[in-house]
C-alpha cells in the first residue's frame, strides 16, 4: 500500500487502508515535516496545530489520535469541539498564527471513504512540495518498526478544545453585504447534506432576515448512501423544495461546506462555471478594485471568466486543478475571485482555501442586490459577452485503461481533434485541446478514483456536441 496525497490531501477507504495505524503514522510523518519548519525555535514557542474534523464514520475518533500523537511530541493542539467546515480550519490556521492544520475529511467523496488534510501556516492546502516532503517522511517511516503508543503523555498539557464557530461567523460580516440581504427578505432552502455547514450557512442566513428551510441538517455518517456532493442529481430534494414553495434559491455545501451546490427560483441547477462567471462580473460592479486586479481560474473552469476579465482589463490566471494551486493570488487584496470548475471559490482577503458558506451567501447577496433571479442574471451576462457551452464527462476506467487513453492523447498527441486543428495543447495537468474557434477540451485522470474527468467547452451547441461525439466515438 502507498499512501500519497492527492489535489487535496490522502483519501482512502475506511478499515481498508484509513485505519487508526495508518493515521498514526501518516501524523508522524507531518509531525516530522513540521520539526524541519521549527528547527530553530525556542522551546517555549513549540509548533501548534488546528485538528478538525467532519461528520464522517469515525472522524471524530481519528482526529482525537491524531491530536495525541502530536501532543506526544510535544505539539500544542487545538482541537475543535465539533465537526467543522474546512476553510473554519483555514480562518483558524491564519487567526490563531498556528502552524498548520490537520482535518479529517474525504470531502465530497463517497461515505466509505475518509481523508487526512494537512495545510500549512497559510491556511493554504499544502502544495505539492510540502505534501512531497510528508510522503518521504511516511516511506521513511514504514522501513523501520513503529514506535509503540507513547505512554504517561500529560495530554491536557498539550490539547485544548475550542468552539471554532464565534469568530469565524464575525468575520464573514466582514465579507458579505449582510445590510442588502436583510432588506430583500429571501425565502432560501439550504440543504446541508448531513454534513458541517450547518449552524454556519443557516444561522448567517437567519441572522440576515431571510426565510430559511433546512433539509438534512443533522450529522449521518452515511450521507443517506450517497456522495455529500451537492451536484444536480444529489439535491433533487432541495430543487422540489424550492418549487413546491416558491422559494427565491436553494442553497447547498458538501460534506466539509468547502463546495456549493445553487438551485434557481424555478428550480433550475445553476452550474459553478455559471455561478463563478456571475459572481466575478458581481464584484467587480460592487466592490471597489485594488490596483492590478486579477482572477484565477483552473484549467478546467470556463473561458467566459477570460472573457470578462478582458473586458475590464484584469489579468486572468489559469493553473492546474486543484485549489492549492490559488493560495499565491489569494494571498494578495487584489485578487478578485479564484474559482474551479468542481464548486470552489474564495475571494482576496478572505481564505486562500475554498468556502461553500461563502459562495452561497454571495449568490444570496446578488440576488438580493438586483432583485433578479439568477437565470435573468445569467441571460444578461450571456447578452454581453456571448455564450459559454460547457459540459464535462466521466468515463469510468480501470488504471491501464487511464493510462492508454492519458498516453494516446499526450505521446502521441493529435493534431485534427473534432475535425479542427488542434491550435495549442497544454499538459500541465492531464492534456488540453486549444481550438482557434474558442472551444476547448480537457482530459484529465482522477488521482483518487477509477476516473478520467473530460472537459467541454465552446461557443455553440453544435460545436460542443462534436468535441463530445469525439471522444465518445475514439
Amino acid at each position: 500500500m502507498t499512501i500519497k496525497f492527492g489535489t487535496s490531501g490522502w483519501r482512502a477507504i475506511i478499515s481498508d487502508e484509513f485505519t487508526f495505524g495508518n493515521v498514526r503514522l501518516v501524523t508522524q510523518a507531518i509531525v516530522n515535516y513540521l520539526k524541519t519548519q521549527t528547527a530553530n525555535r525556542k522551546p517555549q514557542t513549540a509548533p501548534r496545530i488546528i485538528v478538525g474534523y467532519d461528520t464522517r464514520f469515525l472522524s471524530k475518533e481519528f482526529a482525537r489520535v491524531c491530536a495525541e500523537v502530536l501532543a506526544a511530541n510535544k505539539i500544542r493542539v487545538l482541537l475543535s469541539d465539533r465537526d467543522l467546515p474546512t476553510p473554519v480550519i483555514s480562518f483558524h490556521i491564519i487567526k490563531n498564527k498556528a502552524d498548520g492544520g490537520i482535518n479529517f475529511t474525504a470531502s465530497h467523496n463517497p461515505p466509505e471513504y475518509n481523508g487526512i488534510k494537512f495545510s500549512p501556516k497559510t491556511g493554504a492546502p499544502a502544495p505539492p512540495e510540502v505534501t512531497g516532503m510528508i510522503e518521504k517522511e511516511i516511506h521513511k517511516l514504514k522501513a523501520h518498526s513503529p514506535k509503540p503508543k507513547a505512554k504517561n503523555v500529560n495530554y491536557s498539557k498539550y490539547i485544548k478544545t475550542f468552539d471554532p464557530g464565534p469568530a469565524y461567523l464575525s468575520h464573514m460580516k466582514t465579507k458579505i453585504k449582510f445590510d442588502v440581504i436583510k432588506k430583500a427578505k429571501l425565502k432560501i432552502a439550504v440543504d446541508c447534506l448531513y454534513g458541517t455547514s450547518r449552524g454556519y450557512l443557516d444561522f448567517l442566513l437567519k441572522k440576515a432576515n431571510c426565510r430559511v428551510e433546512l433539509l438534512h441538517n443533522w450529522p449521518n455518517p452515511n450521507f443517506d448512501g450517497k456522495r455529500p456532493e451537492p451536484a444536480e442529481e444529489n439535491i433533487k430534494e432541495l430543487t422540489q423544495l424550492v418549487k413546491k414553495k416558491g422559494l427565491h434559491l436553494g442553497l447547498a455545501c458538501d460534506g466539509d461546506a468547502d463546495r456549493f451546490g445553487i438551485i434557481d427560483s424555478d428550480g433550475t441547477y445553476v452550474s459553478a462555471n455559471q455561478i463563478i462567471s456571475l459572481l466575478l462580473y458581481h464584484l467587480i460592479k460592487t466592490r471597489p478594485l485594488k490596483k492590478n486586479p486579477v482572477v484565477a481560474r483552473t484549467l478546467a473552469t470556463t473561458h467566459i471568466v477570460d472573457a470578462i476579465c478582458e473586458k475590464f482589463k484584469i489579468k486572468a490566471y489559469e493553473t492546474p486543478v486543484g485549489f492549492k494551486y490559488f493560495s499565491e493570488y489569494l494571498a494578495k487584496e487584489n485578487c478578485i475571485i479564484a474559482g474551479e470548475e468542481s464548486g470552489g471559490l474564495s475571494i482576496g482577503g478572505h481564505l486562500p482555501e475554498k468556502d461553500g458558506i461563502l459562495a452561497c451567501l454571495l449568490v444570496a447577496e446578488m440576488v438580493a442586490m438586483n432583485k433578479k433571479s439568477i437565470r435573468k442574471l445569467l441571460d444578461s451576462l450571456y447578452k454581453e459577452f456571448g455564450c459559454f457551452y460547457f459540459e464535462r464527462v466521466d468515463l469510468q476506467m480501470d488504471g491501464k485503461q487511464k493510462n492508454r487513453l492519458m498516453k494516446a492523447l499526450t505521446v502521441k498527441t493529435p493534431k485534427i481533434f473534432a475535425n479542427q486543428p488542434v491550435a495549442r495543447i497544454d499538459k500541465r495537468d492531464g492534456c488540453k485541446f486549444f481550438f482557434n474557434d474558442g472551444s476547448w477540451a480537457l482530459f484529465r485522470p482522477s488521482g483518487t478514483e477509477p476516473i478520467v474527468r473530460c472537459y467541454f467547452e465552446a461557443r455553440t451547441k453544435r460545436r460542443l456536441k462534436e468535441l463530445i461525439s469525439h471522444i465518445a466515438a475514439t
